[in-house]
């Protein structure tokens, strides 16, 4: 079967991130560093042991996945055109999961609330620079 799951690449600091997601929305964390795994032959740079070659997160209802980015490797994650679509079922629970991210210093991007096609919607950066974005479809087992 075949999966989809997101890839991030951090600027060094993929080990405090994927511990905040963690942190915030559960699951299990799979970190690997350079230093726990055998060195490998024909790497183009010299990794350092503490830096982060392979995390994954299993959360409910999907898998970050993610590492150090190599060295010289001059990624944005702020400002650009991707998002992480988190659909959960309970406004609730989305109100709950976009105040931990703000209260661990991220920002508002747009403002959770009702949108125009009958969904709760909203999106936060988190102090990292990744966008989330939050969908609660209205249906009336929830009432939005």
């Amino acid at each position: 079967m075949a999966t989809l799951s997101t890839y991030i690449a951090f600027l060094g600091n993929a080990a405090e991130a994927f511990r905040h997601y963690q942190e915030v929305f559960g699951g299990e964390l799979d970190l690997m560093t350079y230093g726990d795994v055998p060195p490998m032959e024909g790497m183009p740079f010299e990794p350092d042991p503490s830096s982060v070659a392979h995390a994954r997160l299993d959360l409910d209802g999907g898998t970050i996945t993610g590492g150090d980015a190599m060295p010289g490797e001059d990624y944005a994650v702020r400002d650009t055109v991707y998002s992480l679509l988190y659909e959960v079922d309970d406004v609730e629970k989305a109100r709950e999961l976009i105040d931990k991210l703000l209260a661990a210093g991220g920002s508002v991007n747009m403002p959770f609330e009702l949108a125009p096609w009958g969904s709760h919607y909203g999106q936060v950066f988190d102090k990292f620079g990744v966008m989330w974005a939050f969908d609660v479809a209205m249906t009336e087992d929830h009432g939005g």
